[in-house]
Parts: structure tokens; C-alpha cells; sequence
């Protein structure tokens, strides 16, 4: 009989295989031709082997994790080493209301101390042609000043706020599951009412493990089940409370439409207020409604490739931040929004700041994280930290690189040179994202160059010029000292100009200035500030010396100085330099962007490689040196 690989999962192989086996035995003599009924045979037992063999393939590849494809079972395995997925997050936004109640229908006349804003629907805010309704998870009271109740920096969550009860049965195989699959669970609040209780009930807490827990911890436990959904579960009177017969338990929380409520940012008031007395307060007048923040950081529930990432990564942390691998994967399980993170030691800093751990977040919607959610990630991370160290969340430090690029094409073969730079640019942009636009990213010159060649066969070649750039957020009318670090080597040209900034204010002191450098020795020089002295382009030095420059290290740092205002908008001056290297690197907590909205192509006729000009008398070429003009343009 001949060897069989019983590893063979096709038809093909399968039926072949059976075919060897028969032809060893000299019993069968009538199969191996297509028009026999054994042949019939043959396909059917060739069939049936191969949805078995693929059945008992699927069934072990769903047993692990990195080979499961269905979410049910990714949640399972996940679920065996204490990971549980994100949920839909609710878009947030901030907003203060002003609620004038001296005309309201309040009975009696009564002034009320106090206001309460109640949990539920609050606003109506709009994204595009899409309305969104808003609500809190919880009431919020303020103090009624002269009949005007001011609401300050509410927290709205975008999403229909409900409640569900649930009454503990013993007698049952009991599961509290709450239905809805578009829930937040970051505004489930749930409180249990037992026999002593008035009424709802004691607010219990949401255990992330049962580290630490005793007999008596009013907690409870979250795990994502079938379908999306999310069960509650409760102590066992060894860890955490158990609920005894006849408990009723109130679950209340936000069903979200997630994603798609980011940008809301004009809000209608819905609300229904009430005074200390529990009476429903009617404003006569509008509802004051000023936006703190827009609604952003909504988000879909976790991926099941997320699963994937995260789960093995949170289980190797074991619920502690040490290294900087478990501050990351806590950190983006904690804070959803996130799309990259460096963490950085303080003793790898200049100077050091021992028992500092520097955490700087690059959201996925922008550029800066709210302070709101730096406080929030900030006590979330008490959870798992290390006494004596202390976690800093500083603001997203970019490093943007920007390219001059003339880019050469063959005329005959381009019908539309927009359309040719069109798809230039959506290239770049592609390049930006799939290889640099991260922390420790890396920009490589040549790879550049080649994907610029390669975008059309129409393009002959490019002239390609790099600059970086950092954006200096100022304190308006506040006199400060600013440091800048761009982590790579300057290019150092002894004739100056190799700084260049935006335009700003000066307080007390009139016009447009600018800084630039002056070099000097041991590749050190002195940043100075001057102003255009007319249109013609000459410049006068207003400060000498503002501050240094370290052409080595890549480094600016600019003296005490009152800036007044800035061209560009939020306070920002954009400074830019050239790299000795046109390869450049992202070091430490540098987020590396690289910025081609920001970038100059230019679309050039190959003259010689169009027949245009055969003998090349009369070719331009451009230079491969950024022009000596001052100022940033």
C-alpha cells in the first residue's frame, strides 16, 4: 500500500488518495474510469472526508487565539486570561449651560437653593445633516445664584440614556445580561437595593480583577458575552458581596451611536431640570448653551484583530505598568482614541527626572489630548502603577518633515499635469502613513525618492529637498523661556539663515519678527530676532541675542521673551531647519509626522525626454539647495 499524507485537505487530493489505496487491492478492478458507479462512490466518500477534515480544521484553528476568525470565540479565548474588549465609546463633549429660573413655573414661588440637571437627555447636537441627542449618566446639582443656575463644563455623552432591573432569584441559573450590543460601558452605573437600602440602592464599583477583593467588596464584574452584549457579574461571598434572594439591582447606561457623533459642536437644550424639592423647573426664557468642547473620542467597539493585539499584551502587564511595553498596551486599552504612544523613562532625559515616567499620546482625531482626558488616563493608570513613580502626561511633541520636490515628466505621456501632481500627492500620503507617521518613525530619503519616481511611468525623475520642522506653542503676553529639540543633526551654512520661523508679536515694540540664527564656533550659534524694515526684503535686528542654537544636537532654546501675538493661529510659530542628513528620525517622545499638506511639489517638463530638446541646449534644472530667503514662508 502506498504512503498516504493524511494532511491533504483538497477534493483533488483526497479522491486521489482513495483511488492508490484501491488500486493496492486486487478486489477492485472497476473504478478508475469516470463512467463506472464506483467512480460515483469514490467523489461522494472524497467529499464527505473533505468537509470533515475542514470542519475539524476550523474547529481547532477557533481553539487559539491568534488563529480564531469568529468574534464569539476571540471574546472566549480572550476572556480565559481576564481580557475584556472595549465597547462602543460615546462621542464626549463639554459645554456649560446657563438656566435663568426667576420667571420659572416653579409652585409657590419658592426660590430654590439648588439646581439639578437629571440624568438622561440634555441636548441636540448636530453633525452635518445628522442630529444626535446627548445625555449624562448621572444627575448634576449646582447652586441657584439669584435665580440663575450655572452649569460649568458638564460632560455630555452622546446617546439615549436607559435603565434596566433586574431582581436576584437564587432558585435560578440567574444571568444579569444587559441586551442592547451599542452600549458604553464606560457610564453603566450600577446600584443594588437590598432590604435596609432606600431607594435606589449602594452604588457598586466596576472590579477590573479580584486582586484585593474580601467578602464584603461591593463590586462587580463586566465580561462581553454573545451578540455583542455585556453581562453583569457579582460576588460569591469569598470575593465580593453576594447578593442575597430578592436584591434588586438598577443598571442604568448609554446606548451610543459611536463613531459617528465626533464633531458635534452646536447643541439645542432637551433637559429636564428640577429644584431641591423636586419640582420640574420650566425656563421661560432660552437655555444659555456654550461649547467647551466638541464631541470627539467616539468610537466602535474593539476589532477582533484588536483582541488579538491587546489581550496577550495586558496579560503579559498582569495588571501592572513597569516597563514601557505594559505602560503602551495599558495606556491604548484605557484610552481608546489613542493611535500611538511613547513612554519615556526620566532618567533618559537631559537632565534626568528620576521616579518620572514621561507618557506623551498621539489621539487618533488630532493632535493634543484634552486635559480633561490627561486627568482621566492619569487616574486610571493609579490602577496599575508602581508606588513612587509618577506618571506625567505632557503634550504631543511632532516633528514634521517637509519636502520641496521638483518632479520631472514626460510630456507626451501626461494628458493632465493637476491630475499627475493628484496622484503625487495622494502617493505621499499614503508613503506618510504606512511607513513614517508614528513615534520613533523614520523618514528615508531614498524610499522617498523611489516612490516618487514609481507613482507614474509618466514621471522621469525628481529633485527632492527635506526640512523639518517643530511648532512652538507661546504663552501670549507672558513672558517665558521655550525649548525646542528636533533630535536630529542641523545643517550648518556659515552665512547664516538656516533658521526660519512664522511671523509674531513683540509686546511693546511694533511690527513683524521673525527669528534666524547667526553660527559661530564648536557647531554652536545665537538664534536673534529681526523684522522686515520694508518690502524690499531687508531685515534689521531687533534682538541680538534671543537665544542658541545646537546645530549637533538639533536643539533651540530661546531666552525670557514676551510674545504678543502669532500669524499663524493658536499661538503657534513654526520653526524650521534643515537636517544634515536627509534621512531623518523620530528619537525619545518624538511623534514623526510627515506633513505634505505642508510640502511644495512642482510639476516640471522633461524637455529632453519629451523630443523637445534633443541636444539638451537651454535645460533647467532645479537646485538641490533650499534658497536663502529668511523667513518661513
Amino acid at each position: 500500500m502506498p504512503f498516504t499524507k493524511f494532511t491533504n485537505l483538497d477534493f483533488d487530493q483526497i479522491r486521489s488518495q482513495i483511488k492508490d489505496y484501491l488500486r493496492a487491492n486486487s478486489t477492485f478492478t472497476d473504478f478508475d474510469f469516470e463512467g463506472s458507479n464506483f467512480s460515483v462512490l469514490i467523489d461522494t466518500l472524497a467529499y464527505n472526508t473533505y468537509i470533515t477534515a475542514y470542519n475539524s480544521n476550523m474547529i481547532v484553528n477557533e481553539s487559539f487565539l491568534d488563529s480564531a476568525t469568529l468574534r464569539e470565540n476571540v471574546v472566549s479565548l480572550a476572556r480565559n486570561i481576564g481580557y475584556v474588549p472595549r465597547s462602543r465609546s460615546a462621542a464626549k463633549a463639554r459645554v456649560s449651560l446657563k438656566i435663568d429660573t426667576r420667571s420659572s413655573t416653579a409652585p409657590n414661588g419658592i426660590t430654590s437653593p439648588t439646581m439639578t440637571l437629571e440624568a438622561g437627555l440634555v441636548c441636540v447636537g448636530n453633525v452635518s445633516e445628522s442630529q444626535f441627542v446627548f445625555s449624562i449618566p448621572e444627575d448634576v446639582t449646582t447652586t441657584n445664584n439669584s435665580g440663575v443656575a450655572h452649569f460649568k463644563d458638564v460632560e455630555i455623552c452622546q446617546g439615549t440614556y436607559l435603565k434596566k432591573q433586574f431582581v436576584v432569584d437564587g432558585s435560578l441559573d440567574q444571568r444579569f445580561i444587559l441586551q442592547n450590543p451599542f452600549i458604553d460601558t464606560s457610564t453603566i452605573v450600577v446600584k443594588v437595593k437590598g432590604a435596609s437600602d432606600s431607594g435606589e440602592g449602594r452604588e457598586y464599583e466596576l472590579a477590573q480583577n479580584i486582586l484585593n477583593l474580601n467578602k464584603s467588596s461591593e463590586i462587580y464584574l463586566l465580561q462581553e458575552v454573545q451578540d455583542e452584549r455585556y453581562e453583569l457579574l457579582f460576588g460569591d461571598g469569598y470575593f465580593g458581596k453576594k447578593l442575597e434572594n430578592g436584591t434588586i439591582i438598577t443598571v442604568s447606561y448609554i446606548v451610543t451611536d459611536g463613531i459617528d457623533g465626533n464633531g458635534a459642536k452646536n447643541f439645542a437644550y432637551s433637559g429636564r431640570a428640577t429644584d431641591n424639592l423636586g419640582n420640574i423647573i420650566v425656563p421661560t426664557a432660552d437655555v444659555t448653551i456654550s461649547t467647551v468642547e466638541k464631541a470627539q473620542n467616539g468610537g466602535e467597539i474593539e476589532s477582533i484583530d484588536s483582541i488579538k493585539y491587546f489581550a496577550p499584551r495586558i496579560y503579559s502587564s498582569q495588571y501592572r505598568a513597569v516597563t514601557a511595553r505594559d505602560y503602551e498596551a495599558i495606556i491604548q486599552s484605557i484610552y481608546p482614541n489613542t493611535e500611538s504612544v511613547s513612554v519615556v523613562g526620566g532618567e533618559e532625559l537631559d537632565p534626568p527626572e528620576f521616579g518620572n515616567v514621561i507618557i506623551s499620546i498621539k489621539p487618533k482625531n488630532g493632535d493634543f489630548v484634552s486635559d480633561f482626558d490627561k486627568e482621566s488616563i492619569a487616574t486610571k493608570l493609579k490602577n496599575y502603577a508602581l508606588s513612587g513613580i509618577n506618571q506625567k502626561i505632557v503634550d504631543l511633541k511632532v516633528l514634521f518633515v517637509e519636502i520641496d520636490s521638483a518632479v520631472y515628466y514626460n510630456s507626451p505621456k501626461v494628458s493632465n499635469v493637476n491630475d499627475l501632481k493628484s496622484k503625487v500627492l495622494s502617493t505621499l500620503n499614503t508613503f506618510a502613513t504606512a511607513n513614517i507617521n508614528q513615534f520613533g518613525g523614520r523618514f528615508k530619503y531614498s524610499k522617498l525618492c523611489q516612490t516618487i519616481d514609481s507613482t507614474d511611468n509618466a514621471i522621469t525623475s525628481n529633485i527632492t529637498r527635506v526640512r523639518i520642522r517643530r511648532n512652538l506653542k507661546t504663552l501670549i503676553n507672558t513672558s517665558a523661556q521655550y525649548e525646542l529639540c528636533y533630535g536630529n543633526k542641523f545643517r550648518m551654512d556659515k552665512n547664516g539663515f538656516n533658521i526660519k520661523s512664522t511671523g509674531f508679536g513683540i509686546s511693546g515694540v511694533n511690527g513683524v519678527f521673525y527669528f534666524t540664527d547667526t553660527p559661530g564656533d564648536n557647531g554652536k550659534g545665537v538664534i536673534s530676532v529681526v523684522r522686515e524694515r520694508n518690502e524690499g526684503g531687508e531685515f534689521e535686528v531687533v534682538i541680538k541675542s534671543a537665544g542658541t542654537v545646537d546645530y549637533m544636537k538639533g536643539e533651540i532654546l530661546l531666552n525670557t521673551i514676551t510674545i504678543s501675538s502669532t500669524v499663524k493661529e493658536n499661538n503657534i510659530i513654526e520653526i524650521q531647519a534643515v537636517p544634515d542628513s536627509n534621512d531623518v528620525i523620530g528619537l525619545k517622545d518624538l511623534y514623526l509626522s510627515f506633513s505634505v499638506a505642508d510640502s511644495k511639489i512642482n510639476m516640471i517638463k522633461d524637455t529632453i525626454t519629451s523630443g523637445e530638446q534633443i541636444s539638451g541646449v537651454g535645460y533647467k534644472v532645479t537646485s538641490s539647495y533650499l534658497n536663502g530667503e529668511l523667513k518661513r514662508g
